[in-house]
């Protein structure tokens, strides 16, 4: 995984979104169609003409059935994963080599009842829970590994401070 060089061939575009609470941990859900013990953060296609922001909400609305969130901060730029080649033809269709993403940081605003993972038709998500930023590498599947660091290299000072503005309101 690198920061995208600009070469869109074979990439499909999308949005990734770290989901943060109040004490900065972030939201991860286990996939249905997903044997082992991979955990992901919401994350999803671009739709023809959407911006990115809007592409966020809708994800959110769609996977974890909820867009409570307030958005603090974007990704610096684009950032690709590759699938692994025996996952190529099966994943889209074939279409796409990879993914090419913009992510976004967001604040959770909701309670822990507002997420409901089956609100929709097509659920891809079969549980959740809140993880400590550290956990989230070892969590995902290791083709997304180096994306995932990237992205907890760009929104880690933005955790922090909502770990410690978190821990202040609760007085410890």
């Amino acid at each position: 995984m690198a920061e995208f060089d600009g070469d869109q061939r074979g990439y499909r575009e999308g949005v990734g979104i770290m989901v943060a609470d109040e004490r900065g941990r972030v939201l991860v859900a286990h996939r249905i169609d997903s044997s082992g013990e991979a955990w992901q953060m919401p994350q999803g296609g671009l739709d023809e003409g959407e911006a990115a922001a809007e592409a966020a909400l809708r994800e959110l609305e769609e996977e974890i059935g909820t867009s409570k969130v307030e958005l603090l901060a974007e990704s610096s730029g684009w950032l690709v994963y590759d699938l692994p080649v025996e996952l190529r033809d099966i994943v889209w269709r074939g279409q796409f080599r990879g993914q090419r993403q913009k992510w976004f940081l967001a604040r959770f605003t909701g309670r822990d009842e507002d997420i409901v993972l089956d609100r929709h038709h097509h659920p891809e998500f079969d549980a959740w829970r809140w993880v400590e930023p550290a956990e989230l590498p070892r969590l995902i599947v290791p083709f997304k590994r180096s994306l995932y660091e990237a992205v907890l290299a760009e929104f880690g000072p933005h955790l922090r401070r909502l770990a410690d503005s978190g821990a202040a309101s609760c007085g410890s």
